[in-house]
């Protein structure tokens, strides 16, 4: 019995103290985001004696942040949906042997491959291609990176939830007179969305906090996204503006929370069953 109590005393305890170190950093970006300027300058205590909403105001007037989310939301969602069509017709086809060719090897070789070499291994020839191109004034050679990182993910993501699928499900459909393209999109589709929707989510999440291309693409300051938005008001050039910073931390963070919100059941489920066969 002692025993027990002991167990159930540790397990609160690291319950306790997971959520602590989960929680705590969203309440201190919160917390700065409302002290004012001079607050931050001085020791911080852990609770805020000041209450402002002026760094928040600053980052739309001053810092033209509304034309950041702009350009997160547009490169972000043009990027997911190409992902996802093309992700996911692959994946389908890889995991079903009734397409078979003798690439399948190579091609997953090649697509883990890409999908385990850093980032940053992509950035030269890309530049260079869109350089050549005339395309570095535009989002396109962002947009390109980001699909270039997605894609494998949702490829090997989605892959345990096709081969998971049963070949009668389909069979029995073409027996119908269903095209390729109908079975795929009414009858195989449907059956993933827990997959779809988490292999989404976590792809837009990527999208959504990508630094490196950005820096490297992007060369004007009206197509900054909101990471590089916020890497501005940490420079050599002025002290790091903590309070814009955490402002503009908590709106990035609205997105994100929102989709997981709504569509948590989903992304529970997916993270859950995709790895699981019968």
């Amino acid at each position: 019995m002692c025993r027990l109590n002991i167990r159930k005393v540790l397990r609160g305890l690291l319950v306790v103290v997971l959520l602590v170190w989960t929680v705590f950093p969203i309440y201190w970006m919160v917390s700065l985001s409302i002290r004012d300027d001079a607050e931050l300058i001085t020791s911080l205590s852990l609770f805020p004696k000041s209450f402002t909403d002026k760094h928040f105001i600053r980052l739309f007037r001053q810092n033209s942040f509304s034309i950041a989310i702009s350009n997160s939301l547009q490169v972000t969602l043009i990027s997911l949906f190409f992902s996802l069509i093309f992700g996911l017709s692959c994946s389908y086809v890889l995991a079903r042997t009734r397409y078979k060719y003798k690439l399948r090897g190579p091609m997953l070789f090649w697509i883990l491959l890409v999908r385990i070499i850093p980032p940053i291994a992509f950035a030269l020839p890309l530049y260079i291609m869109m350089n050549r191109l005339g395309l570095m004034h535009t989002k396109i050679p962002v947009i390109l990176a980001h699909i270039l990182v997605n894609i494998p993910f949702i490829i090997w993501f989605m892959m345990g939830f096709f081969s998971g699928l049963p070949e009668e499900i389909e069979e029995s459909a073409e027996i119908d007179g269903a095209s390729d393209l109908q079975l795929f999109i009414r009858i195989v589709l449907p059956l993933v969305l827990p997959g779809i929707t988490a292999v989404g989510i976590l792809s837009f999440m990527t999208s959504w906090n990508e630094y490196i291309y950005g820096v490297i693409f992007v060369q004007s300051p009206s197509q900054f996204t909101i990471p590089l938005s916020l890497s501005t008001l940490n420079s050599e050039q002025e002290l790091a503006q903590w309070g814009r910073i955490a402002a503009g931390g908590i709106i990035s963070l609205v997105p994100v929370a929102l989709f997981v919100v709504f569509a948590q059941n989903f992304l529970i489920q997916g993270l859950s069953s995709g790895a699981v066969k019968e």
